[in-house]
């Protein structure tokens, strides 16, 4: 009995100092000084400019034809693109069916296409609905190389590419977006069920190949070709060498729609008999992201430096206009923190109002912005990368603050302050000023000698991207937008109005 009782005092000690232990300093024990850390919050201001940029890499999900003007410039914004087709290697046997069915003439099989046309699969426009437009479709006389990277101020047919137009394919069609010759209740239809829109251009005149063969029309040439010939049909690179290199389609006269196509198609109509019973059918030949399609944008750049001339704002402007350069305090952020952790770092930019009352009708924001590190906004897109997190990110815009966010770029601080530590710090660590200047000074002469250098070490640029995302929403594809899209930040050398700032968390070390 005496031990249960002695038992029962200590429980009811052990209970009493439990309770009454407070947790101030709980885990203080399991953890050394130098391990402990102070939380500091501080901002810097951040520099911004608008940079010029005359063509991107055209290298897109969509490709691009119209004609707008801009409201913000008074220019006119040309489309127009290039586009090869895609032939699957498990495709080419079924494409279309035995000769044997095909028409008879003369004790010989001979394919006839009753018709041909190439379609222009809409996924959007801007601009007006009915305006009239008109494009011009080219043939090409041979393929552009797939192997080389293409920027938007590629023109196939100054660089030589098209077939000469009193034999090869030379094709107008007038057309707007939406087509008034159906009914009310058709285009009802059409706009209610998620119908694309299309604009179909004929091909149904003789075609002249270059053998010197001539053929009803270009689906004839397509079938005979397919026939005489199924090695050049085994995959999309020996069709475009063999049969068809491609087209170009241009804009030529009309103003006030861009169009944003989805997929461009070659659709070919044919018939043929079986037990004396005739079938109608047709084969469609795709154009598809697998294939090289390239974007030709035309932009008055006169006009897009009084925009760059402005510094009491920066703009962001696609297709090819501008893009946001920002220079980060990054000296300032880590002076005195050298040796603390950056926890988090947060940087927005605000939208301005439109200077022209049209620009918010005819112009919208960008939808989502790249930032990325000033010597990487041509080679982040050649290298088809993806936003990491370290050097390159992503930021939506808020239609209800009207702002872009990067909520923590503090690996991208790290890794800039990283690459130049060893040229600005004594050797405990601390920057000094002196060899700052130096540095710099010395970066600056490299630069202007066309040296390889690092004279922007601290800059960033914000750049309108098109995102493509997976089924976790992880981007799979990003690339420049090349919808007409703009809008002005707050910033500039002359900002009129509360600086740029980045607010930056540290974790102090108090060892």
């Amino acid at each position: 009995m005496r031990k249960i009782m002695m038992a029962m005092v200590a429980l009811v000690v052990v209970a009493i100092s439990s309770c009454t232990e407070t947790t101030d300093l709980m885990g203080n024990s399991l953890t050394r000084a130098i391990d402990q850390f102070d939380v500091v919050t501080d901002t810097f201001d951040v520099s911004t400019k608008s940079l010029k940029v005359d063509s991107v890499l055209s290298k897109s999900v969509y490709s691009y034809i119209g004609r707008l003007k801009d409201p913000e410039t008074g220019s006119y914004i040309v489309s127009d693109y290039m586009t090869q087709f895609h032939i699957l290697e498990n495709q080419a046997s079924k494409l279309f069916p035995d000769l044997k069915v095909i028409e008879e003439k003369g004790g010989s099989f001979i394919p006839i296409a009753d018709s041909c046309f190439i379609r222009i699969v809409v996924n959007s426009y801007q601009g007006d609905s009915l305006a009239s437009m008109k494009l011009v479709l080219h043939e090409l006389d041979k393929p552009v190389e797939e192997s080389g990277l293409y920027y938007t101020n590629f023109n196939p047919a100054k660089k030589g590419y098209l077939r000469n137009e009193d034999v090869g394919i030379y094709q107008p069609v007038v057309y707007s977006m939406v087509d008034l010759t159906n009914s009310d209740s058709l285009r009802n239809v059409y706009r209610t069920k998620g119908y694309y829109e299309s604009v179909d251009i004929p091909l149904d005149d003789l075609y002249f190949a270059k053998d010197g063969e001539v053929y009803e029309n270009y689906g004839t040439y397509i079938m005979s070709m397919y026939y005489e010939h199924p090695e050049y049909f085994r995959n999309s690179k020996a069709f475009t060498r063999n049969v068809c290199p491609g087209f170009y389609l241009e804009c030529v006269d009309g103003l006030g729609v861009m169009t944003e196509v989805a997929y461009t198609q070659m659709l070919i109509y044919y018939h043929y008999s079986i037990n004396d019973t005739e079938y109608i059918d047709h084969t469609s030949i795709n154009a598809t992201e697998e294939v090289l399609q390239t974007t030709h944008i035309t932009n008055d750049q006169s006009n897009i430096d009084k925009l760059i001339a402005d510094n009491e704002c920066t703009y962001l402007k696609t297709p090819a206009g501008i893009y946001t350069e920002v220079t980060l305090p990054i000296e300032q952020i880590k002076t005195g923190h050298e040796k603390d952790t950056i926890t988090s770092s947060r940087i927005v930019f605000s939208r301005m109002t439109e200077k022209s009352r049209y620009s918010d009708i005819v112009l919208e924001e960008p939808t989502q912005l790249l930032m990325v590190e000033s010597d990487s906004i041509r080679t982040f897109f050649e290298l088809n990368s993806v936003p990491n997190n370290k050097t390159s990110y992503l930021a939506t815009f808020n239609s209800t603050y009207k702002t872009y966010t990067f909520n923590n770029i503090s690996a991208l601080i790290n890794h800039k302050f990283n690459k130049v530590k060893p040229f600005i710090t004594n050797e405990d660590g601390t920057i000094n000023t002196e060899k700052l200047r130096l540095y710099d000074e010395a970066e600056a002469i490299k630069k202007k000698e066309g040296k390889p250098n690092n004279s922007d070490w601290r800059k960033v640029v914000l750049i309108p991207v098109q995102v493509e995302t997976s089924g976790t929403n992880s981007a799979t594809t990003v690339s420049n937008e090349m919808n007409v899209n703009s809008v002005r930040l707050v910033g500039g050398s002359e900002n009129k109005h509360e600086p740029v700032r980045i607010s930056v968390i540290f974790n102090k070390n108090k060892g």
